[in-house]
């Protein structure tokens, strides 16, 4: 997973784009200014992951539960920071040209809590495998007690700190579809600690109402945190019932101004935007990403957020 100092890169079949973005004041022109930070795998290599449960999300989407080694009590190495897996894949679809040793490389975010103990949660979409690709399929079709083979990938830095709870007076999650995932997990982090007061506004974007991936998960989060949980759902699909209360459409400034917390302000409150979607998805609400200078050595730059654009320049963020 790439993040930039705004905003995140969740790389997935789609290529889906995690990036946060830091609204308002002093904040904005901090995060215009800074670099990309890249989620680099750990030093304690690749493991073996057991599937111990599998459940069906959607017609095309999985929900798998592992199991961690013995000696190793959580998946990272603080319970309390987000976790980013690098899941490893030999693939019989390879496209020799650009993968010769055969290993596909796909990051996703756990679901589940990081302090979740001996075990933690994938949400994965079973694309249609093509060559150079094939590792959601591969992970979905996994049968009980046979194993994922992955690598820990290094706490994620935003604005300089992997640290999500405590820092920000709300949080705004923008998902589409399986988009949701890593959103997930910072809400549990936040929400599931009884001394942080942060409130979240989750709105979740997919194209039809069946395919609302963790609808009952989301749902549960609203009415155990009342009070500091906000939760939206819009539909982009063509059949949409008529007494559907959700919001309709890919976003608008309507929407984000309804759906998510109002920008940073003068007066001390602040505000961090987490969008997670595909480079489409991600385009329309905050622009696109761009590349730092080369680096020293002469390889490419990191990954950065460019200029805020979209929906939510549009909205007054």
């Amino acid at each position: 997973m790439l993040f930039s100092s705004r905003l995140s890169n969740h790389q997935a079949r789609k290529k889906y784009i995690f990036f946060f973005l830091q609204l308002g004041g002093v904040h904005q022109a901090v995060a215009r200014s800074s670099t990309a930070s890249s989620c680099q795998t750990t030093k304690m290599g690749v493991s073996s992951y057991p599937l111990l449960e599998k459940w069906q999300q959607s017609h095309d989407s999985w929900l798998l539960r592992f199991g961690l080694p013995t000696d190793q009590k959580f998946l990272g190495t603080d319970p309390m920071l987000p976790t980013c897996i690098s899941v490893h894949h030999d693939s019989s679809l390879l496209d020799k040209d650009n993968n010769k040793d055969g290993l596909l490389k796909k990051s996703y975010s756990p679901i589940s809590h990081p302090a979740k103990e001996h075990t933690f949660d994938l949400l994965v979409k079973a694309y249609t495998p093509v060559p150079g690709g094939g590792v959601g399929d591969a992970i979905c079709n996994l049968q009980v007690g046979q194993s994922l083979v992955g690598k820990l990938k290094a706490e994620r830095l935003v604005h300089g700190s992997p640290l999500i709870g405590k820092r920000w007076n709300r949080i705004g999650l923008v998902a589409g579809g399986t988009g949701i995932a890593p959103l997930i997990q910072l809400a549990r982090i936040i929400l599931e600690d009884p001394t942080d007061d942060t409130k979240v506004y989750l709105l979740s974007i997919n194209r039809n109402e069946h395919d609302i991936l963790m609808r009952k998960e989301i749902d549960q989060l609203a009415k155990d945190h009342p009070n500091r949980l906000n939760v939206s759902y819009s539909l982009t699909g063509k059949n949409v019932r008529s007494d559907w209360e959700g919001y309709i459409g890919r976003g608008s400034v309507d929407m984000a101004k309804n759906a998510l917390p109002p920008p940073s302000s003068s007066y001390g409150k602040t505000t961090m935007i987490f969008v997670c979607g595909t480079d489409g998805f991600r385009d329309m609400w905050a622009g696109s990403i761009a590349r730092a200078p080369p680096l020293p050595d002469g390889s490419k730059g990191p990954k950065i957020q460019g200029d805020l654009l979209g929906v939510l320049k549009e909205a007054g963020y």
